[in-house]
């Protein structure tokens, strides 16, 4: 008899700490700039743009995507830009804050219509793209664990974000900016793998399933997955 091989956890699928604690880096240097500058929005802004350029440069002869490390950049530069025209240094967390905002309304829209972004990601990390749809039994879990994203990691950094940047509190936005980035994603990855397999039924063989045992009889009339 052959052994099933084991389920892959969601953290060794999804990844993601270098990302995180890189994203919380210049945030940190933007409050440090600030506070060691007398309060300075603009020598705080000049921190964070200088760290993001050479933590930038650092991943592009690393060999990661240009891509993504310019996406980052203009990233910090608009939150610096922001806090330069209101004058406000807590608004260098504001597209933070309103990010997290609608990642919390998108991923609760995609369980409402069935398309647990959940799914969507590890579908396309994993080479599954969508079909793991026709399967109710991931359809299912992916739903139940995407519920975690939405509340553990979304809805709790819109809570803290917005009652830090409502009463302007620039250090504590930072802290928070540092804690509620890798930390607690690896923390939401944890418990929404745990609710992911603890949804699907013990005989399941895990998230792969649908990729290894595709079967045309699956698919409705035109060629679209049952769901």
């Amino acid at each position: 008899m052959t052994s099933r091989p084991p389920r892959e956890s969601l953290a060794q699928i999804l990844g993601g700490r270098r990302g995180a604690i890189d994203a919380s880096i210049p945030p940190a240097a933007f409050v440090l700039g600030w506070l060691i500058a007398g309060q300075s929005i603009a020598w705080g802004s000049g921190a964070a743009i200088g760290v993001a350029v050479l933590l930038g440069g650092y991943r592009v002869a690393r060999g990661d995507k240009a891509r993504a490390v310019v996406v980052s950049l203009a990233a910090v530069i608009a939150a610096a830009l922001i806090a330069l025209h209101t004058g406000r240094a807590e608004d260098f967390f504001l597209i933070q804050l309103l990010s997290n905002v609608a990642s919390a309304l998108l991923w609760a829209a995609s369980i409402v219509v069935r398309w647990p972004l959940l799914g969507v990601v590890v579908g396309l990390v994993i080479g599954q793209k969508t079909r793991w749809r026709r399967d109710p039994a991931l359809l299912r879990a992916y739903s139940r664990a995407s519920w975690v994203w939405v509340f553990l990691q979304y809805t709790l950094r819109v809570a803290v974000y917005g009652s830090l940047w409502w009463s302007g509190q620039v250090v504590a936005l930072g802290i928070a900016r540092t804690v509620l980035s890798w930390p607690l994603v690896a923390v939401t990855v944890a418990v929404s793998g745990w609710v992911l397999y603890r949804t699907l039924p013990p005989e399941h063989p895990g998230l792969r399933v649908v990729e290894e045992n595709e079967n045309p009889s699956d698919s409705a009339p035109g060629g679209l997955p049952r769901t």
